[in-house]
């Protein structure tokens, strides 16, 4: 049990870092010049160093003289479910979206109910949802592709989940999962017939008001250290 203990954090230690174990470090980083515990080319020097971490252990050297470091973090909320649940979204759709021998897109600012139906029939739908107003947290979109195509786009910040699957045709929803606990969730169900139904996420989109919920944490976090 005690190597356990031993080896367990070295092992930890030594995992590759993501992006978003560097996003963390940075911002420890930057509340800690804006509490003057660093200077600014201390700040600037040890992000140089983050950007250029290969391991979880490298991230955490720069930290280790800092508060932040000895503090237990919090557990990182939990992921979106891969169906919402029972009774939360209405049977009977805000939105039907039909092309048939034709096409038929949903784009722009426009706000998103909480279930959507898309049929296409030898033709193509085209949900974006990149520049919508989320309305609800939960958003179904189900999809039916017959010789057609269904294409879902969604913000990059939010959550995406799919079930369904393709007779002789193709379905395939990318994963996503967003940094926000309170981030809307997008579920795309359906069957694509001869056919083609796809969502994933429209690169450097982003949904708002999750965006102003985090701006206005961090403008409240740095006008407490700047107001002492």
């Amino acid at each position: 049990m005690d190597l356990q203990k031993q080896t367990a954090p070295a092992a930890a230690a030594e995992l590759r870092a993501s992006d978003a174990d560097r996003d963390r470090i940075a911002d420890i980083l930057r509340d800690a010049l804006a509490e003057g515990r660093l200077t600014a080319d201390e700040h600037a020097e040890r992000v140089e160093g983050v950007l250029g971490a290969k391991t979880v252990g490298e991230l955490d050297v720069y930290i280790r003289d800092l508060p932040a470091a000895h503090q237990r973090h919090a557990p990182p909320h939990a992921s979106a479910p891969n169906r919402p649940p029972a009774g939360a979204i209405p049977a009977d759709p805000d939105d039907n979206l039909v092309a048939i021998f034709s096409a038929n897109v949903r784009k722009g600012r426009w706000r998103a109910g909480r279930r959507i139906h898309a049929y296409a029939i030898f033709g193509s739908v085209e949900i974006d949802l990149s520049e919508a107003l989320f309305e609800y947290r939960q958003v179904v979109i189900k999809a039916i592709s017959v010789f057609g195509s269904v294409e879902v786009h969604v913000p990059e910040n939010i959550s995406l989940r799919g079930t369904g699957g393709g007779v002789l045709g193709h379905f395939e929803v990318e994963t996503l999962d967003s940094p926000e606990p309170d981030a809307p969730v997008v579920y795309v169900d359906g069957w694509a017939v001869l056919g083609n139904i796809e969502g994933r996420p429209k690169r450097g989109r982003l949904v708002a008001d999750i965006l102003d919920r985090v701006h206005r944490k961090v403008d409240k976090s740095l006008r407490k250290h700047l107001d002492r």
